[in-house]
């Protein structure tokens, strides 16, 4: 093995290295989840350098450099304040999702008038408008972090797989006898998996387009899917109130997450692969241990159905969304509640970190977004200006732009 060159990932914090064995490069990442500006350097080095072979005593200088940096941007202040940059009359109809591509300078929307559309963040141009379904365009992503192609879902039962420098139609995936509500690509972009309210799941391959397997086993909508950051399993939601494990190589079931008491609403994986986080109509969320499939904690609190669930970058914080307007935030290891998000007058249907894991955004029925201060639980900024309710808003990776996307069949940059 020989090492060929470092890169530094800033969100979660790391350090990307490229190395080669037996004439192939390869990629391994060395996690700094627990990194902080008062972290002792030459004391992680240290532990570092026993368990990585690839850092030997000519680059520890090198890795020393990439930390010291980590830490910089880790301590910058987080100060900023968002202004409306462009309302963009995005569609015909209602938008149904919003989504950046890896670098945040573009995003896609998706609608019910049939399309979706990819934009220039910096200009607020309208690059494509992707044209073929005959129904919502419901489910969007971004192949990220490569972000060269597009995936839509449809309520015409097709996802479609599009050029994302073109705006051509590469593939279409043909195969659900429903809804498709929800879809991911894994993160080595080779596939895409769709959910369906015809309570199957599916895999099919980017390069070929053909279906790779079909997940069968839950006995309602599948309504929320995630893949891991390995790559290697894929967790979904159903409305039979269970959520399942599934291992992709195979295509088999490998636990079944039983314990919620309605629907699921939302699942996701957290950085490193070791849990997952459930919402549920039954007004909880749940912590569960990906390897062994045990229910860790039930998060409570909530009046109203939970309808969003996220982690932040590093895996260390869960945030919730709910139907009784307000949004929680719990430490991922304790299950404390470390604040409560209360401000909104209507229901949270959506919300997601910022990448430094300061901030918290939140979308609702209110016709509003909201930013909010982490450790105190303060309202920072109301992002007003929609006709109707916003279910949809996302951060960039620099956490220095977000989109919303509303009932109001307009999307808006605030920078």
């Amino acid at each position: 093995m020989r090492l060929k060159r470092f890169h530094i990932r800033y969100y979660p914090p790391g350090i990307i290295l490229d190395y080669e064995k037996a004439g192939l490069l390869k990629t391994k990442s060395i996690d700094l989840l627990d990194l902080t500006p008062e972290t002792d350097v030459d004391a992680l080095i240290t532990e570092i350098t026993e368990t990585e072979p690839l850092i030997t005593a000519s680059r520890v200088d090198q890795v020393k450099v990439l930390i010291k940096r980590l830490q910089e941007k880790l301590g910058q202040k987080d100060d900023h304040t968002f202004f409306l940059f462009k309302a963009l009359q995005a569609h015909i109809l209602p938008l149904t999702n919003v989504a950046f591509n890896k670098s945040g300078s573009s995003f896609i929307t998706g609608s019910y008038d049939r399309t979706c559309k990819i934009w220039d963040t910096a200009s607020g141009e309208e690059l494509h408008t992707l044209e073929g379904h005959r129904n919502v365009v419901y489910a969007i992503a971004f192949n990220n972090p490569y972000g060269d192609k597009v995936a839509t879902g449809s309520f015409d039962k097709t996802c479609k797989l599009w050029s994302a420098e073109t705006g051509k139609c590469f593939y279409t995936f043909r195969g659900h006898t429903a809804e498709i509500v929800c879809l991911a690509f894994n993160p080595q972009s080779t596939l895409v998996a769709t959910g369906s309210m015809d309570t199957t799941a599916k895999l099919w391959d980017v390069q070929t387009g053909k279906e790779v397997s079909t997940l069968t086993g839950h006995t309602a909508e599948i309504i929320s899917l995630s893949f891991n950051t390995v790559g290697d399993q894929l967790v979904t939601g159903s409305f039979d109130h269970t959520v399942t494990l599934w291992d992709i190589s195979s295509g088999r079931r490998v636990h079944t997450l039983m314990g919620h008491e309605a629907e699921i609403s939302s699942v996701q994986f957290n950085w490193d692969c070791s849990l997952i986080a459930t919402g549920s109509m039954d007004k909880t969320c749940k912590v569960w241990d990906a390897a062994s499939g045990q229910c860790l904690a039930t998060l409570e609190g909530h009046k109203d159905e939970v309808l969003d669930v996220c982690f932040n970058y590093t895996g260390q914080l869960i945030a919730t969304a709910s139907a009784d307007g307000t949004s929680r935030v719990y430490n991922a290891t304790t299950y404390e509640c470390i604040c409560k998000l209360e401000g909104h007058e209507d229901e949270i249907s959506k919300v997601c970190f910022n990448p430094r894991g300061s901030r918290v955004l939140t979308a609702s029925a209110d016709k509003t977004a909201r930013l909010w201060e982490l450790n105190s639980g303060l309202c920072l900024q109301v992002l007003e200006g929609h006709s109707d309710e916003i279910f949809s808003c996302a951060f960039n990776y620099e956490g220095d732009i977000i989109i919303t996307g509303s009932k109001d069949n307009t999307c808006r940059v605030w920078r």
